[in-house]
């Protein structure tokens, strides 16, 4: 590449100790297309041109930054290497069960968010009767906090991950026999208060 009398021309030590790399980095950066004003060899030091090596290599991040970088068949095979590696590493932790399929965990979360749906959904029918006629404000405080505290209690001591008929039964008890029996109970906590 022809002097553009921009920057200064330093040998291969020269443009190593300006970037702060090794000379083995500056060889590698010439094998990958890094512009050299000349070419050394036996007795003839290379040449660079410190504004052509600092625009190539701007140009070379702006292309790794972009996804438009072109890669040479050895960079190509160790990112194929690694991709699989990785691919391997997945597996593996699939079977040791240490990742769940994403499906899975949205059935969960669904499940969770039905459980606390039913659960919330089913306090005003317990808490009507200990309410009936109560005025004190830190009454209906105490007895609404306490109710939730309860439906909340009973999500995080429900087993969300179960086989698939499981989760439809579950399902069930959590929209219709949650209420039948809280109500009962909340009858009966209204008669001991």
């Amino acid at each position: 590449m022809a002097y553009t009398g921009k920057g200064k021309q330093v040998n291969r030590g020269g443009i190593a100790d300006l970037l702060g790399v090794s000379a083995t980095t500056v060889d590698a950066w010439v094998r990958a297309g890094c512009p050299v004003v000349q070419r050394g060899s036996r007795g003839i030091e290379w040449v660079f041109n410190t504004a052509e090596v600092a625009r190539w290599l701007r140009d070379k991040a702006v292309e790794q930054a972009a996804g438009t970088e072109t890669l040479d068949e050895k960079e190509l095979k160790i990112r194929k290497l690694a991709a699989e590696a990785k691919l391997l590493e997945l597996e593996l932790a699939k079977a040791q069960e240490l990742v769940a399929p994403l499906e899975q965990v949205e059935r969960m979360v669904q499940r969770a968010f039905a459980e606390v749906r039913a659960g919330i959904r089913n306090v005003p029918g317990r808490v009507v009767a200990m309410l009936i006629g109560e005025s004190d404000e830190r009454r209906f405080k105490q007895v609404l906090g306490s109710e939730l505290d309860q439906a909340l209690e009973a999500l995080a001591s429900t087993e969300l991950a179960g086989d698939e008929a499981g989760d439809e039964e579950a399902d069930g008890e959590a929209e219709g026999g949650a209420g039948e029996g809280g109500a009962g109970g909340a009858a009966g906590e209204a008669g001991s208060s």
